[in-house]
């Protein structure tokens, strides 16, 4: 298995009040992430769990993207990958963020 950590700086936090969030399932080729509102509102940190060796730069350059563009500030992010595309990647961590948008009362 690799295991890669990744950290990133952001414009600012994701939005909503959602404590924590899961999409996605770890099944033919696919991936789950799990995102945690546990960092200081600037800051995003992914740990990627992968059975593929050889994607570091991939996957880099896919959670770069995300990040910037949805600018997850105040995130841990854990993914589960069972082989998934780089889109299969960018499409479920949108819709974790975008489910952490839910506000928590």
């Amino acid at each position: 298995m690799e295991n890669l950590k990744l950290r990133f700086t952001t414009r600012g936090p994701a939005p909503g009040t959602a404590c924590s969030a899961i999409v996605g399932v770890v099944a033919s080729g696919n991936l789950e992430v799990l995102l945690e509102r546990v960092l200081a509102q600037n800051e995003c940190a992914v740990e990627i769990t992968t059975p593929v060796r050889g994607y570091d730069e991939v996957w880099k350059a896919v959670v770069a993207d995300f990040v910037e563009r949805a600018s997850p500030g105040g995130m841990r992010i854990s993914i589960n990958d069972g082989g998934a595309r780089p889109d299969t990647v960018a499409l479920r961590l949108m819709q974790g963020v975008r489910t952490m948008e839910i506000d928590d009362e």
